[in-house]
């Protein structure tokens, strides 16, 4: 148990390093939204997937080393795997380090919410100035029954002076 023990722990830490790093990710794409400074969006992009990626091997590992140690390798088994470790001498700042990391993925999700409103609002805003270019009298709306963005099938009227 004491190398996994080691091994599911420095998991967990390196789940911590990595969160904080798309925390950081996500704030400075709030802050680009924001300032409606579209252009940086994409590096920010490219990063952000490098950090899910990471991230993503970081709990595959420590999935991983809970099975090992006869866990499942989901929430419980982490939890179960908590709870049978709490003799161990460093099961307090383990268990800080677990509530750490449920903390931030919590931050995580909201934070990638509300930018996921933000480019949304970006997208309405982009779709209804291509509508008053192209010349569409028609309705405001940008999406259609279906949820899928519609397209302006108006043309603009053309007046004809005779005279």
């Amino acid at each position: 148990m004491n190398t996994t023990h080691a091994a599911v722990t420095s998991s967990l830490k390196q789940e911590v390093k990595a969160t904080f790093e798309l925390l950081d990710i996500l704030q400075e794409e709030q802050n680009q939204l924001l300032a409606t400074s579209i252009d940086t969006l994409e590096s920010l992009v490219s990063k952000k997937a490098g950090v899910v990626t990471q991230l993503t091997q970081h709990t595959w590992n420590r999935h991983d080393n809970l099975e090992k140690a006869g866990y499942k390798p989901n929430l419980a088994g982490m939890n179960a795997w908590l709870e049978n470790s709490k003799d161990h001498p460093d099961a307090i700042k383990i268990k800080e380090t677990w509530n750490q990391l449920v903390s931030l993925t919590q931050s995580a999700k909201e934070l990638n919410r509300v930018n996921g409103m933000l480019i949304a609002s970006h997208m309405v805003r982009n779709q209804q100035a291509l509508s008053i270019l192209h010349g569409s009298q028609e309705s405001t709306d940008t999406y259609g029954p279906d949820g899928q963005p519609s397209r302006a099938t108006a043309t603009p009227v053309r007046s004809v002076v005779t005279g």
